[in-house]
């Protein structure tokens, strides 16, 4: 028995793509249209929120949110946008390409998130205007706190979601605590479309802004009374303001072939991340009882909608050892999501050595993971449970 680290392209892969093969057949247009369009509408509904914007990837929803916000004048060049050390690429990159200032804040071993220490930490004698917040591998620290003390600061907070979708934390959805979220709806993902990413906000001004943004700069994509509100802002008749260009832009739009897949999966969403809870409850009793491990504190959550399952070694022996032990069993394993941010080659080769993230750089040497799959079957949770002991 082997336990690769991709089971399926999407969760009930047969139903689904049956029924995409029909869609493809009668669709009578693939651009942007009403599934994408639908499928805004229900995550939005689903996430208690206002708004959702769909768009093409993970790193052109916070390319889009951090231009949107630059397009407001919320942010401009060479400002501070701060962001968990223990991230993905996409969290980092579009802060220097827009040419704001990246700086890493330090994580906790034991929820591996940024929690208010590690933050004001990091924020003495620094100016910090955005902080964008990553909920990694389902879990969050004190993050309550962290939000009262941005509201008190005046810090745009900022949330990248997408290995925490309906993780719950005192009742209330992790993405709901900020500004605006982001969430991936990678191949391997809590839901999966291939390669698709969301936003979603209460604030009606950043929505429209994401729309233009999003799409040429134009209104093309918004409902027709907000089109005519801007519309009538820069006295725009609707024959030129088909290819008027508001603001600054890129083309990161979804086509009908994703907005199909995701409303599909919409249907499979709740069966999902309970799944993936039940498994987590199993795996993290085992982990949380092997010394060898440090253990994952996640009490503090309601609901923990896990993504994979973090196994970090006391020792570098250790590290190795295990990573035999799963290698042998024939068990994919994946190093530390996107490493220690601050470890990797691209950063050093911009800023140099930076070894003050500690935690961050401890878990990017002693840790790896294997996926929390909603099809696992009994004898491949059993196998895993085991390589935890």
């Amino acid at each position: 028995m082997s336990i690769k680290l991709i089971k399926s392209s999407f969760y009930q892969e047969k139903i689904v793509k049956d029924k995409l093969c029909d869609f493809i057949q009668k669709a009578e247009q693939f651009s942007f249209w009403n599934y994408c369009k639908k499928f805004e509408s229900l995550f939005a509904k689903w996430q208690n929120r206002k708004y959702c914007v769909f768009v093409n990837s993970w790193s052109s929803a916070n390319i889009a949110l951090l231009q949107a916000l630059i397009n407001m004048w919320k942010l401009k060049k060479w400002d501070n946008v701060w962001f968990s050390s223990l991230t993905w690429s996409t969290d980092v990159m579009p802060i220097i390409e827009l040419w704001l200032t990246p700086v890493p804040i330090d994580v906790e071993i034991s929820t591996l998130n940024v929690s208010l220490e590690t933050l004001k930490k990091t924020l003495q004698n620094k100016k910090l205007s955005v902080f964008l917040i990553t909920n990694l591998l389902g879990f969050s620290d004190n993050i309550d706190e962290i939000k009262t003390f941005c509201d008190q600061s005046n810090i745009i907070l900022l949330e990248d979601n997408c290995e925490s979708m309906w993780t719950v934390y005192k009742w209330k959805k992790l993405w709901n605590f900020w500004l605006a979220s982001t969430f991936s709806t990678y191949v391997w993902h809590h839901i999966s479309t291939i390669e698709w990413w969301m936003v979603c906000t209460d604030d009606k001004d950043l929505y429209v802004m994401l729309h233009m943004v999003r799409a040429h700069g134009w209104d093309r994509n918004l409902d027709a009374d907000l089109q005519q509100e801007i519309r009538n802002k820069y006295n725009l008749d609707n024959f030129y303001s088909k290819y008027t260009f508001y603001t600054l832009w890129y083309n990161l739009r979804p086509n009908e072939i994703t907005g199909f897949l995701w409303c599909e999966q919409m249907n499979y969403i709740d069966e999902i991340i309970q799944k993936r809870e039940k498994n987590f409850k199993l795996f993290v009793f085992h982990l949380n009882n092997n010394n060898d491990f440090y253990s994952i504190k996640h009490e503090h959550l309601d609901f923990v909608s896990n993504f994979a399952i973090p196994v970090i070694c006391k020792t570098k022996e250790l590290f190795y050892a295990y990573i035999e032990k799963f290698e042998k069993a024939w068990v994919e394993i994946r190093p530390i999501v996107g490493w220690d941010m601050t470890q990797q080659i691209f950063w050093k080769n911009l800023y140099g050595e930076n070894n003050k993230n500690t935690n961050s750089k401890y878990i990017h040497e002693n840790w790896f993971y294997f996926w929390n799959s909603p099809e696992y079957n009994e004898n491949e949770i059993d196998l895993l449970c085991s390589l935890l002991n």
